[in-house]
């Protein structure tokens, strides 16, 4: 049987909501990078060497009888592409954080996903199918600039921060009925009077230099 509580996976930072350096710092950071990585990037998919190195977690698979890795860690490799990673669909925690990726949709075949983390890579949307069973996703430090179809069942925890959002409306709450905690520090929001997560506990929003100081029970419904 897989011990896999994940007690060594680390839960989203709950840092104050008041503005800091940092997140002014991170913003700009992220400006800076999305300059410098307008250019075309040669091709430099991951590949089986990168995945021997970075798999791990042993556990009982499908009928009990069978095993297989469950967790991948290929960060900081470089990697524009994670195609490969179609046939792993047996993962459930993933991190693709600190590479030069557009497209994450290749996990769409992981059906079995729990957590995600895809943080400092070229995002600008989250090319994601519904997945039955992920419930905490990270893309920080991307360049999403839209939610609009993003739809996840289970999911509890997602971070967002660092981004180039200017609201939420795509986030809407028949499709992430179950989002307790949402990470929107960092980005370009006017407002959050889009926000309507009934099942929302914990939102933090730092947009620009305005701090966005929240009672939920104005802005969930």
């Amino acid at each position: 049987r897989c011990l896999a509580a994940m007690s060594d996976e680390e839960e989203f930072a709950e840092s104050p909501l008041e503005g800091s350096d940092e997140d002014e710092a991170g913003a700009d950071a992220t400006q800076e990078a999305d300059e410098d990585d307008n250019e075309d990037l040669p091709p430099n998919p991951l590949t089986e060497e990168h995945i021997k190195e970075g798999i791990s977690l042993l556990c009982k698979v499908g009928n009990g009888i069978s095993h297989a890795y469950v967790k991948l860690d290929v960060r900081d490799k470089q990697v524009t592409e994670i195609n490969i990673l179609n046939c792993y669909v047996h993962l459930r925690y993933v991190d693709v954080s600190e590479n030069m990726l557009r497209d994450v949709s290749p996990l769409n075949n992981l059906t079995h996903l729990l957590t995600l983390k895809a943080e400092n890579n070229l995002l600008q949307s989250i090319q994601l199918s519904p997945l039955p069973y992920l419930q905490s996703a990270s893309f920080a430090h991307n360049r999403i600039s839209t939610l609009e179809g993003f739809a996840q069942p289970l999911l509890e925890k997602l971070n967002v921060s660092f981004n180039h959002l200017t609201d939420v409306s795509g986030l809407q709450s028949e499709k992430v009925p179950n989002l307790h905690l949402l990470e929107l520090r960092g980005n370009r929001l006017e407002s959050l009077e889009t926000v309507r997560l009934p099942t929302l506990k914990k939102l933090y929003a730092v947009g620009g230099f305005e701090c966005w100081v929240l009672d939920l029970r104005r802005v969930v419904f």
